[in-house]
């Protein structure tokens, strides 16, 4: 089969489509033939070097949905239509960018009878299940509370956003950009702040009490202001390395986490876990919600599969405002 494969850390001209043995699933494994996948953030820091040398091949890819080429166990029909994330994916396994893919069973989620085109449901499955991961699991969002979302305009703030409002959450979503304004109220954001580094006192002239929660995609860099836009015992969950390494030095318990404040950093590898199964998890209800118009779609671009260097040069630009996918 063809696949992608790093043999070294460098720009996107690393990424060498190549042709692979492909893999035999083990009793607890399926074999999915790969129809359209994301790209992310986590695959170009793997190219360039940003997660650890590269010491063999590498497949990277994290996503992506297809159809089930065969599963001993008979727990998916051969030809349903699944999209699976993590896993191991591009770390201790080949990842999707390939025409086949071997993943574990538990990190499986059935799409059958769902009428959306393969591109728009690869948008659907890392995003969405990081959020669900932190907004349900890390914050445990109700209808009616309000919700920052600080770095709206990554492909995960996006979902968020979109996610958030169909929960029936008020929504405040950020970007350093004035100009990305509709993009974002498109998504479902009820308020649009520009983020200068600075917005706590902004937040609180919308919500002077506070609000209920904040989802922070930026990273440590902002962090700190972000805590002082919530009320007493409400919660933050940080998901995100766009301003850098998720170190916070010198951080004061009592100065910088006030009020009771509950803060986390929620990890993706957890999907598919015993801790996150992902049957839980609420992937086909987004694709329907989608497929119904009733949640937006987070495509921006599609690539081919043999353009994705030039993919990964446009994630490294900042110039994708939304999810970038590739079809086979």
């Amino acid at each position: 089969m063809k696949a992608y494969v790093i043999d070294k850390v460098g720009g996107p001209e690393v990424l060498q489509m190549k042709d692979v043995q492909s893999l035999q699933p083990t009793a607890d494994e399926v074999k999915i033939t790969v129809r359209a996948f994301g790209l992310n953030r986590a695959e170009t820091y793997l190219r360039a070097g940003k997660m650890g040398d590269i010491t063999g091949p590498r497949t990277p890819g994290i996503e992506a949905v297809g159809e089930i080429a065969s599963d001993a166990s008979g727990t998916f029909r051969i030809g349903e239509r699944v999209a699976t994330a993590m896993g191991g994916m591009q770390f201790s396994r080949p990842g999707s960018y390939a025409e086949e893919v071997t993943v574990l069973r538990s990190n499986v989620v059935s799409l059958d009878g769902i009428d959306l085109a393969w591109e728009e449901l690869a948008a659907l499955p890392e995003a969405y299940l990081t959020v669900w991961g932190a907004l349900d699991q890390s914050l445990a969002i109700e209808a009616s509370q309000t919700i920052l979302v600080r770095g709206a305009t990554s492909s995960v703030g996006l979902a968020a956003v979109a996610y958030a409002k169909a929960r029936g959450l008020t929504v405040i979503a950020t970007s350093r950009s004035a100009g990305n304004g509709d993009r974002l109220r498109k998504a479902g954001a009820d308020h649009v702040v520009v983020d200068n580094g600075t917005i706590s006192d902004e937040v609180r002239k919308l919500f002077p009490n506070g609000i209920d929660s904040a989802l922070e995609v930026v990273g440590a860099s902002t962090l700190r202001d972000t805590i002082k836009t919530l009320k007493p015992f409400g919660a933050v969950s940080m998901i995100g390395l766009l301003g850098g390494a998720p170190v916070l030095n010198e951080f004061h318990l009592m100065q910088d986490l006030p009020a009771a404040i509950r803060l986390n950093f929620f990890q993706s590898g957890l999907l598919g876990t015993p801790a996150m199964p992902l049957s839980e998890s609420p992937l086909r209800w987004v694709a329907e919600e989608v497929a119904a118009g009733r949640i937006p779609s987070l495509r921006s671009e599609t690539f081919n599969f043999d353009d994705i260097r030039r993919a990964h040069t446009v994630i490294e630009s900042n110039r994708g405002l939304g999810k970038l996918v590739v079809r086979l």
